[in-house]
């Protein structure tokens, strides 16, 4: 049966009008059952803290449990990778962070692209790092550390968590920028790494304040910078490395995404809730005690956040030659 010219035009705007209507109705019942937060790192690590603080207010502010799944290997590959496949209704979620925008160039064969499988929710926080040194060391600061280096070229080692960690690629990015050659001591975790850097059989690490800074404060490590563009708030009479070395800057940061294609609504209504807790003092409090600062913004200052890591540590990692696989 033909329809008449004008009944079809009006029949087809209505179904052109179904699909924006759904999305708005879904978006005002979500969440409407549990939600995962899938996080790449074991349990009780800094990264899963966040993942659990901001669950949590989440869980109280839009009346269903956020639940925390913890899926540790290859530096948060295999939790990405569940994510990136997992149907994109806003019902599982990536705490997203520095590690993904290096393993893009790190590892050559991943089954994702980091930049276009997945949707950026919003920032959570960011963690300053801290350029430390054994006390032993002769230098007590960054200029002296690189004429100490430039001095003496493949005899500093600087320690690390392991290949493609930040505190890796940090050391890199600061051979890279300072013109150095340090030589990378990766370790299984920091804590064998600080360990041999406060005992000297490493001299170096750049490692992350909420780790660090209570051996600075005891003594037990010197503080030769902080690796963030301005001084850090808890240091304040530490200089920046950017102060020597113009345009350092290295952070590990943590955010919220969500499988591409996700609804802009429910992408919008949960980064309104992560910015909300990122503004209240008690919520603030708890990620501060992990040396953390707040990363709030919208979607879009997230997502343009992670092109820029991944495209800055992409250059890093092909300058130093490192591969995961």
């Amino acid at each position: 049966m033909k329809l008449p010219r004008r009944k079809f035009l009006r029949l087809a705007a209505g179904a052109a009008v179904l699909p924006v209507v759904s999305q708005i109705a879904t978006a005002q019942t979500y969440p409407a059952r549990p939600v995962r937060i899938i996080v790449g790192f074991a349990a009780g690590g800094g990264t899963d803290v966040m993942a659990r603080l901001m669950g949590q207010w989440l869980s109280e502010r839009l009346g269903q449990a956020f639940i925390i799944e913890n899926r540790p290997g290859a530096s948060s590959n295999l939790a990405t990778e569940v994510v990136v496949n997992a149907p994109p209704d806003g019902y599982t979620l990536l705490v997203a962070t520095a590690a993904n925008a290096i393993n893009a160039t790190l590892y050559t064969k991943l089954n994702f692209n980091i930049i276009s499988d997945i949707a950026p929710i919003g920032g959570i926080m960011r963690v300053p790092h801290i350029m430390a040194v054994n006390p032993s060391f002769p230098a007590k600061t960054v200029p002296e550390f690189i004429a100490y280096a430039k001095a003496n070229p493949g005899r500093i080692n600087y320690a690390s968590a392991g290949t493609g960690s930040t505190p890796h690629v940090s050391g890199e990015l600061f051979n890279m920028m300072a013109g150095t050659k340090m030589v990378h001591v990766p370790y299984r975790g920091g804590g064998p790494a600080i360990s041999d850097l406060l005992g000297g059989q490493v001299q170096v690490m750049f490692e992350s304040m909420s780790t660090t800074i209570e051996y600075v404060r005891a003594g037990t490590l010197r503080a030769l910078a902080v690796t963030t563009a301005k001084r850090s708030d808890a240091l304040q009479q530490v200089p920046t490395v950017s102060e020597t070395v113009p345009g350092y800057e290295t952070t590990f940061w943590g955010g919220l995404s969500a499988p591409k294609n996700v609804s802009v609504e429910i992408v919008d209504k949960l980064n309104k809730e992560i910015n909300a807790g990122l503004a209240d003092p008690k919520l603030m409090a708890r990620l501060a005690d992990l040396g953390g600062v707040a990363l709030a913004g919208p979607p879009a200052e997230f997502g343009k956040l992670m092109a820029e890591e991944t495209d800055k540590w992409g250059k890093v990692v092909k300058f130093s030659g490192a591969r995961a696989d």
